[in-house]
């Protein structure tokens, strides 16, 4: 698998008078890992929904692999090699966990469309590719035996597991996390951690988060917003000790801050 280079440069981004967003930067290398951080309202969600195509920036430009992406939108990302997992999850509650996980594997299917619509052997050949496929993630993730249940029976943490699952299963260049550490315990926030420095033989990796012991524990570069701009990127040392970020959040120890 080639890694590529995802670049955002110059992005501004307003709703009616509101910026969310002025020219913002940011580089995730290959097999990196970088995090955005800032307190609340400092941007956050608008910059990783710009970058999944959920908003069109006003001015700035998105490149992945060297490329300029023209009205990026999400469900080009799956054939550009970008994954996505949501904070609100968005797993299929009429679907299986399995059915749900096979969604993600969507662009390793060979069969093509006559042979999808006749039944052909190809297509069942491919069929028990891709289940073979999603059945090894859940067993990474330990939840394979609830492959044939439906997401609404199942507390909040495995979900959240269903979801990751389902957005590696398709073996993505870059991995875009959206507060994967939300509703889980220390333990839980611990496991992420370590998926998620372990993913960066394959991927890059760019994550958004809150809980700032695993964003210092699990970045090689951070970049701080705040009221729509970046105020300081750097390795999490630079960061923990920056008197602009100290100032962002009121002073408090950015080190140990869970926001």
């Amino acid at each position: 698998m080639t890694l590529s280079t995802f670049e955002m440069s110059g992005v501004s981004v307003t709703f009616g008078g509101l910026v969310a967003l002025s020219g913002v930067s940011l580089t995730v290398a290959p097999g990196r890992v970088l995090g955005v951080i800032g307190p609340n309202g400092a941007g956050k969600t608008t910059l990783f929904n710009v970058a999944c195509g959920f908003v069109r920036p006003d001015t700035g430009t998105l490149t992945w692999r060297g490329t300029r992406l023209h009205r990026l939108r999400p469900h080009h990302l799956a054939g550009l090699g970008i994954a996505r997992s949501l904070q609100e999850l968005g797993l299929f509650d009429r679907m299986t966990v399995l059915d749900n996980v096979l969604v993600g594997a969507d662009r390793h299917a060979k069969a093509g469309f006559w042979s999808s619509m006749l039944g052909l052997p190809r297509r069942t050949r491919d069929e028990k590719a891709l289940t073979e496929r999603a059945m090894a993630y859940l067993d990474d993730f330990d939840i394979a035996d609830v492959a044939h249940r439906y997401p609404a029976s199942l507390p909040y943490p495995v979900r959240k597991r269903v979801a990751l699952a389902r957005a590696l299963v398709g073996e993505p260049d870059l991995l875009l996390l959206d507060e994967p550490a939300g509703g889980l315990s220390a333990a839980e926030i611990a496991d992420v951690g370590t998926l998620v420095r372990g993913l960066t033989e394959r991927m890059s990796v760019m994550l958004v988060e809150h809980h700032m012991d695993l964003v210092m524990g699990v970045c090689d570069e951070i970049v701080v917003l705040d009221f729509g701009k970046v105020i300081a990127t750097g390795a999490p040392s630079e960061i923990r000790a920056n008197p602009a970020v100290q100032a962002a959040y009121l002073g408090e120890e950015v080190a140990g801050a869970d926001r």
